[in-house]
């Protein structure tokens, strides 16, 4: 049992002076890795818990909200997406969900850490849901920052489903980062990033749309609330030099969407548009800045 466990309750640690606690019904594995801690836990109500460094990463129960929205918002906008990046993701929901666009012809998926590919196959299974077989799924072992800066190969959709900004994460928040994938992006492509909290997180929301500004044409945000990430509305950040991206009709959306033949549980064409509308407070911070942004 982690140092987070009392009793059999885990806490939460990401951050100082407000957290959520889950009862650990059974922990399933434990391990300090190369890069990182590791704990899957059984929880009555979440199922299965997958938590990195002190900070809950994906759930059995409510991961599709985050899969989904993180995937199908960007791949039906742009429409003829064929070559799709995941930058981290080892649980296999983003690639689950890239997978199941028979559009895309090819997806590379760069994960930095191999075990926790292989526990996400052994514990969370229904994430991945087998399109680690996929003959179009290409996984290569390393880092996201460097393969953005270094590969040849060019993307329709650039997906960054990063940790948090902390460790090993932190450098896939930067300004570096996001150029490598405005270098590793087609004519007209789109990059969407995980975002974080802003409610409790703030300063990731200015700090991206800052740098963001600085290289994109276009630069906004979407937002899905998810149980587990607590504290608010999560948003994913976007960034294209098409702004036409972010404006697709509904009817348009409807048409590229039933003709994947996907069953989502939370995306729906209406969802997509609706999830443009940020509330009052999240525009302001982008407005204002708050907290300072940097470079």
């Amino acid at each position: 049992m982690s140092k987070q466990t009392t009793d059999t309750f885990w806490t939460e640690t990401l951050y100082s002076a407000y957290g959520q606690r889950f009862r650990v019904d059974e922990v399933l594995f434990e391990e300090k890795s190369e890069h990182q801690h590791l704990l899957i836990f059984r929880n009555e109500q979440f199922g299965r818990v997958l938590a990195l460094d002190g900070i809950v990463q994906t759930t059995e129960r409510d991961e599709f909200i985050y899969h989904e929205m993180l995937t199908h918002v960007p791949l039906i906008a742009h429409g003829s997406a064929r070559r799709v990046l995941i930058i981290g993701g080892g649980d296999g929901g983003i690639l689950r969900e890239v997978c199941r666009h028979s559009t895309v012809e090819h997806v590379t998926q760069v994960e930095i850490d191999q075990s926790v590919i292989d526990l996400a196959k052994t514990w969370f299974p229904g994430h991945s849901d087998g399109a680690y077989d996929d003959a179009r799924a290409n996984i290569v072992i390393g880092d996201g920052f460097d393969f953005v800066q270094t590969t040849q190969d060019r993307f329709d959709v650039i997906i960054s489903d990063s940790t948090d900004p902390l460790g090993p994460g932190e450098v896939l928040f930067s300004k570096d980062f996001y150029a490598g994938c405005q270098r590793s992006l087609n004519p007209g492509g789109l990059l969407v990033t995980q975002n974080g909290v802003p409610f409790m997180q703030p300063g990731e929301l200015s700090n991206t749309a800052a740098r963001l500004s600085k290289l994109f044409r276009d630069r906004r945000f979407y937002t899905a609330a998810v149980p587990t990430y607590i504290g608010g509305v999560m948003t994913f950040a976007w960034a294209s030099d098409n702004p036409d991206l972010a404006q697709v009709d509904i009817d348009t959306l409807t048409r590229r969407w039933l003709s994947q033949h996907i069953q989502s549980r939370y995306y729906t064409p209406e969802l997509h548009q609706a999830a443009f509308a940020l509330p009052r407070y999240l525009l302001d911070m982008l407005q204002t800045g708050y907290p300072a942004a940097c470079d």
